[in-house]
């Protein structure tokens, strides 16, 4: 089965590169909707969402009229004390400095750190997939619109691979196999959309 990691379209925050997670309920800016409709995505026959505005925003202008399911498990990483905050207003931050040198692999001040959100995001693909299982014989094709941090997340825990491999830019995604083997999910014959 294939299944097709879309990352939504841009937002004013992502423009001016912050830390947009979970609790930043922003829509597309102008430039995010002309990306999104300027692209040609995969039909899908099955749709995924995190329920945050940017991504249904996004999933309702590439899968017109497409009934969608939304996971809050699919959302963004709770980014704490840096939400909606970027590298210029950080900049001289003690936590955040220890966040970098770290590599990213501290919990964000007051928020998620990472295991929880990789756990987090892997309940949500399996919730997904537990849902309609019955579908997935015979080349049913699954379309996630989500977040960047979502993206690594599934690619990292279901592919393998490092975290920051998997970084990809608002519009664009990934194509992988899904398969079930004794009841855990593979992501096999990755490929940039």
């Amino acid at each position: 089965m294939k299944i097709y990691l879309i990352r939504h379209g841009m937002t004013a925050g992502n423009r001016e590169k912050r830390y947009v997670g979970c609790h930043t309920d922003e829509d597309l800016c102008e430039e995010g909707i002309a990306q999104i409709q300027s692209n040609e995505y995969p039909r899908v026959d099955r749709l995924y969402v995190s329920p945050l505005k940017r991504c249904i925003t996004t999933a309702e202008l590439i899968y017109p009229h497409m009934p969608m399911v939304t996971n809050v498990k699919l959302e963004e990483m709770d980014f704490g004390d840096f939400e909606y905050k970027n590298y210029h207003e950080l900049n001289g931050n003690a936590a955040y400095q220890a966040w970098i040198d770290s590599g990213g692999t501290l919990p964000f001040p007051q928020g998620e750190s990472r295991p929880c959100f990789l756990q987090r995001c892997s309940q949500g693909m399996y919730e997904s997939v537990d849902r309609y299982r019955e579908l997935f014989i015979g080349g049913v094709k699954i379309g996630c619109v989500v977040h960047g941090g979502t993206i690594m997340a599934l690619l990292s825990t279901f592919y393998g691979g490092e975290y920051f491999d998997y970084q990809v830019k608002n519009g664009r995604g990934y194509c992988c196999m899904l398969s079930l083997q004794n009841g855990r999910i593979y992501f096999t014959e990755l490929r940039k959309l």
